[in-house]
């Protein structure tokens, strides 16, 4: 199997803005796919200073979900334990140096009600010193903490939602030393979004901290068999889901870049730094990918100008996966300041290799 990634910046004298992009990528168990993009510039998105290259870091929810039983499986519930583990070892394992910043706690972490207050509660069993010990902790290995909320009245796994409480929402995350945000959709309705969504990045804004804004908007919308408006969405979010969750399968992966692929609304040239369109986490490392379908996913997702969001278990990952996953020549080409995402522009259904010169090899 031969990986080969062609990166070609071309600047005609007519045009000087213009970049092209070319990244080759070859597999034998699924169509050749070329990847390309033109690009001038877009609308402004989220001023907030943050995201002007696609984040990088870890993400609890396909590896660990909603596991809250912790007096069976004390090593794996969501709990403080699992992300003060994970940032040690994105601490002390490379991760860290090259690149991925954020430990990022996804949904079942809170307590069932709200306090008297009004605010979010963590869990007091799973998250006996609270999210602020958390962050702090985070904090002091040069790591950032980012953690998940829903737009609806409950999260998906049924905890409270930030719908009618979101100012207290956003001030409750600055307090607590958050630095990023994920906002799902479930338990809502999408016609809310368009204005819920830029709600809530007023209300981040007004806290005077700043912190990565995740939206799953456009991902609802497309559900519902529309496209979204990416520029409207460009404008309020960091990063966006706009497909449906990854699973710890190929069949997941190949779904998502075919998706990618067709381009539907032409998004791709929505991305740009500050506003990145998120195809959902890496799982190199995880079980479903042989070693070749994990060099897949990450010179796709690198070429895709896309999130680099690990959800594996770092405690025990096998060499190559984490060779993989601390590339330097496959980080170099997602982390590109232009953030240009890659087209696909050429679909080939029988060709099973392409060869390039070496010298353009990123994954050996």
């Amino acid at each position: 199997m031969i990986w080969l990634w062609q990166m070609i910046c071309l600047k005609p004298a007519i045009f000087p803005n213009i970049q092209v992009s070319l990244a080759v990528v070859s597999y034998t168990d699924m169509k050749i796919l070329i990847f390309c993009v033109v690009v001038l510039a877009v609308a402004n998105a989220l001023d907030n200073g943050l995201g002007r290259t696609p984040p990088m870091g870890w993400l609890s929810w396909e590896r660990f979900r909603c596991n809250t039983d912790c007096l069976n499986d004390p090593d794996n519930c969501i709990s403080e334990k699992l992300y003060m583990q994970m940032a040690d070892r994105m601490e002390q394992d490379g991760y860290l140096a090259a690149g991925y910043q954020y430990v990022n706690i996804d949904d079942c972490w809170m307590a069932m009600e709200r306090g008297s207050d009004g605010r979010l509660v963590a869990d007091p069993k799973r998250f006996p010193r609270g999210i602020k010990f958390l962050a702090d902790y985070v904090h002091n290995k040069g790591l950032k903490l980012g953690i998940y909320e829903d737009f609806g009245t409950h999260t998906c796994g049924g905890y409270p939602g930030s719908k009618f409480y979101m100012e207290l929402d956003a001030q409750t995350f600055a307090d607590w030393g958050i630095d990023s945000l994920k906002l799902d959709g479930c338990y809502s309705g999408i016609e809310d979004m368009k204005d819920g969504y830029p709600i809530m990045e007023f209300y981040l804004n007004k806290t005077g901290r700043p912190m990565l804004y995740s939206c799953s908007w456009p991902a609802y919308v497309v559900f519902s068999g529309t496209i979204p408006n990416y520029k409207s969405i460009a404008n309020s979010c960091n990063i966006w889901r706009n497909y449906a969750d990854i699973q710890d399968s190929w069949d997941s992966v190949k779904g998502i870049i075919d998706f990618y692929g067709n381009d539907n609304g032409s998004f791709s040239s929505y991305a740009g730094p500050g506003h990145f369109n998120d195809p959902d986490m890496i799982i190199v490392g995880d079980f479903g990918l042989s070693y070749e379908q994990q060099k897949s996913q990450m010179a796709l997702w690198a070429v895709m100008a896309a999130p680099l969001m690990m959800s594996n278990d770092l405690r025990q990952i096998d060499p190559q996966s984490k060779a993989l996953l601390l590339n330097k020549n496959v980080l170099k080409i997602n982390q590109d300041p232009m953030g240009i995402q890659g087209k696909r522009i050429l679909k080939e259904a029988k060709v099973k290799e392409h060869f390039l010169p070496d010298k353009y090899n990123a994954i050996d």
